[in-house]
């Protein structure tokens, strides 16, 4: 048996002259000589795309109706009332394994009329579970038009691992709890990819242009930006593309080193952490001289940080991220450079161009420009540098060396030389991972400077200038570093150029700006990359509610509103620090974390909120908009070991957390009645426990979750007394609180993230 299904996506107001061209040739292909099955689907959250389906007994049914009248009738009818073709938009499939080790699965599930929204909401809650499942690629959720059934076809790494799932009782609760009781006595259908036998049949198109991918994002860059935010859509279970105008990844040249320890959180969540660590080395402390004297020394290995501040080449974190995205059915297609689009209220559609000379065509609903320093992106929206501009004059001299020296392991060290108060040259040593190697940047020798004759270049590696020698980064020793200290085994070297400057816009439509793109400034603090998979980390969770449809219309806005202010900070710190000992805070703990980003607060955005009685309540606690800090040593029944509060709060949907030192029946009924409310009003996007005080007692609920504070250390860090709600972000910031635990003002918050609920 062969199944065939092509997709079709009709153009606005013309779904009828599909449905109609449908049915003219649904009779005559059932009537076709090996025909077992005909019938047309449509997304259930796309009324305009329609798939038709046919099932043949053998390739030579399929030959013969494939070049019979009935195709080309029906891809005549619908020519003009259908959009141009995507690449993938027809599938051939047997019944029977093939060479490809991938299936399909179809199941067929019937919805009473009146559960429909339930079943569509419980659906997209599944397809964020099954995110994580090993195996588990993608689906899409179909439905027959004028009949209560639906189809999810899925699709599977294999068919060993769609077994193993299946078969295992758990996973009905794990991840497919919200429409478990649909899904009672199904039959799943397995299909294995195949060859079509004859050419694919004509696709309806009314113009002769090329066919083009689609795709719910596209993502221009495949540096870390890029990768993170193409990570968290594809763990939510939204199609992405990533392309790269490098063939191949970065195997050494860069300049980002240091990884912040929000970041460090930030991969923990992704799943990384381990790999990142495994990789790197950690960076304990910095010491700062000024003209051969100690100016100051200081640890970095704070008690209460998460992770210390980790060394990693920035090849690493892209090979590590890299790895990720795959283990998420998605790689970067490299070779592909973005050359133009053209955006309108409801697409975006991109022209590039492969290694290989040919073109083609990417449409996509959002557009993410992650395309660093140089960006198309930006500079195909017109996007502007507020104040312009501003460049360096000096050009840095960048290496990687071993150097032999008595110096503290593990340490930033920083030598500047100042004449009469004036800096006049500076050396940045940064430890890597090996014996005595170590990352150096300096300013350039003049001779380089002579060779630009002074003009002004764009930031990034320079490539038409020689690479500085061995020779050239022991003359900066000898002059700056401590007596006797040698340098060898140059394993690379680069000049670089620095420019500074932050955009305008982050968001123009259906287009973003993240990382380099957006915001340019020195490499002091380390803070490019960093900043940049903060932009992803902040752009993503809201970008994959707005394509699933569960956004409010000003969510997106918020990217701009909440990570614009933040990289004008960086800017502006980065370039005052740039020629100084860093040390113009009185409060050097303050500015580390800092500068590790951990105290980044969104405090000003109108997506953060708070209500609460008494102007002190919660003055201990964070405020809404800021990190939402970890607390250890909670207890859930079942569980043998204590948990972290990060337990509770990681993944890719919002947690909220109801406290309260008394479990009476008052209490116990507004959590009761918040958890429901809360779940009809965010689609399932909204995980919520409830939390309680050392001495209160354990209620018997199913829902919420029970979890308690064992030592009041929630209680303490979070500045809570009695009954207090914090709704924790996606990003682990804080979104809402009130103490006490104030229902409507929580649901009028969730109307600023979600929409759809009462206000």
């Amino acid at each position: 048996m062969i199944r065939t299904m092509l997709r079709v996506r009709a153009r606005s107001g013309f779904e009828t002259v599909v449905e109609s061209a449908w049915q003219a040739v649904a009779d005559g292909i059932g009537a076709s000589p090996g025909n077992r099955l005909r019938q047309l689907l449509v997304d259930a959250t796309d009324p305009r795309t329609f798939v038709a389906v046919t099932e043949w007994a053998d390739d030579d049914a399929l030959r013969d109706h494939l070049d019979g009248p009935l195709a080309r009738q029906w891809a005549d009818a619908v020519a003009a009332a259908c959009e141009p073709p995507d690449a993938g938009s027809y599938r051939v499939m047997r019944g029977r394994a093939g060479a490809d080790s991938r299936i399909y699965v179809d199941v067929a599930i019937t919805v009473p009329a009146d559960r429909v929204d339930e079943f569509h909401r419980g659906h997209a809650e599944v397809v964020t579970r099954l995110s994580g499942v090993d195996g588990y690629l993608r689906e899409e959720l179909l439905r027959e038009p004028g009949s209560p059934v639906h189809h999810i076809f899925a699709e599977w790494r294999s068919q060993e691992q769609f077994r193993r799932w299946i078969s295992d009782p758990d996973h009905e609760r794990a991840e497919a709890g919200p429409i478990a009781e649909f899904l009672v006595g199904i039959r799943p259908r397995i299909f294995h990819p195949a060859d079509p036998p004859t050419d694919p049949p004509a696709v309806p198109t009314d113009s002769p242009a090329a066919p083009a991918d689609t795709t719910d994002v596209l993502i221009v860059g495949a540096g870390p930006t890029g990768l993170t935010a193409a990570i968290e859509l594809a763990r939510r279970g939204v199609d992405c593309q990533v392309i790269d105008t490098l063939t191949s990844p970065p195997s050494q040249a860069d300049k980002a080193i240091g990884v912040h320890c929000r970041t460090m959180e930030i991969w923990e969540d992704q799943g990384v952490v381990r790999e990142a660590m495994n990789a790197g080395s950690w960076l304990t402390g910095q010491a700062v001289f000024v003209n051969g004297h100690q100016v100051y020394r200081g640890s970095w290995e704070l008690p209460d940080l998460p992770y210390a501040h980790l060394g990693l080449p920035q090849y690493e974190t892209e090979r590590i991220l890299t790895d990720r995205l795959a283990t998420l059915g998605v790689r970067p297609r490299r070779g592909t450079a973005l050359t133009g689009f053209t955006s309108d209220d409801d697409v975006v559609t991109a022209t590039v161009a492969y290694a290989d000379g040919t073109t083609g065509t990417i449409r996509a609903r959002y557009l993410v420009g992650a395309d660093g320093a140089h960006s198309t992106v930006r500079q195909l929206l017109g996007l502007t540098f507020t104040g312009g501009l501003g460049r360096f004059p000096q050009l840095f001299m960048l290496g990687d060396v071993d150097l032999d020296w008595d110096m503290p392991p593990g340490h930033l060290l920083r030598f500047i030389h100042e004449t009469d108060g004036q800096l006049d040259n500076m050396l940045v040593c940064v430890p890597l991972r090996g014996e005595s190697r170590y990352r150096i940047a300096t300013m350039a020798p003049p001779r380089y400077f002579a060779a630009t004759r002074g003009e002004n270049a764009p930031p990034g590696f320079s490539a038409e200038l020689d690479e500085p020698t061995l020779a050239d980064v022991q003359t900066v020793l000898d002059q700056l570093a401590p007596p006797g200290t040698t340098a060898s085994n140059l394993r690379w070297s680069s000049i670089f150029r620095i420019s500074h400057g932050i955009v305008d816009r982050y968001r123009v439509g259906r287009v973003f700006v993240a990382g380099d793109a957006a915001h340019l400034h020195p490499p002091a603090g380390g803070q490019g990359m960093n900043t940049g998979i903060q932009d992803a980390w902040n752009l993503a969770w809201k970008l994959a509610l707005a394509v699933r449809g569960l956004a409010a219309p000003g969510l997106l806005d918020s990217y701009q509103i909440e990570r614009r202010p933040q990289g004008e900070q960086v800017v502006g710190r980065a370039v005052r620090l740039a020629f100084t000992d860093e040390l113009e805070r009185e409060d050097l703990t303050g500015q580390f974390l800092q500068e590790m980003s951990m105290l980044v607060s969104y405090a000003d955005s109108p997506l953060v909120g708070e209500a609460v009685a008494d102007p002190d309540a919660l003055r201990a606690g964070p405020a809404a908009g800021d990190r939402a800090p970890d607390v250890y040593g909670l207890h859930r029944p079942g569980v043998g070991h204590p948990l972290r509060l990060r337990d509770l709060t990681r993944g890719t949907r919002h947690t909220l957390l109801l406290y309260a030192d008394s479990t009476d029946e008052t209490t116990l009924a507004l959590v009761d009645k918040i958890g429901t409310d809360v779940r009809d009003q965010a689609y399932g996007e909204v995980e919520v426990y409830l939390l309680v005080g050392p001495d209160a007692a354990t209620p018997s609920l199913l829902h919420p979750p029970v979890v308690r504070d064992t030592d009041g250390a929630v209680r303490t860090r979070y500045g809570i007394t009695g009954a207090a709600a914090y709704l924790i972000r996606p990003d682990g910031h804080v979104g809402f609180r009130s103490q006490p635990i104030d229902a409507e003002a929580l649901r009028h918050h969730l109307h600023l993230v979600f929409g759809g609920g009462p206000r």
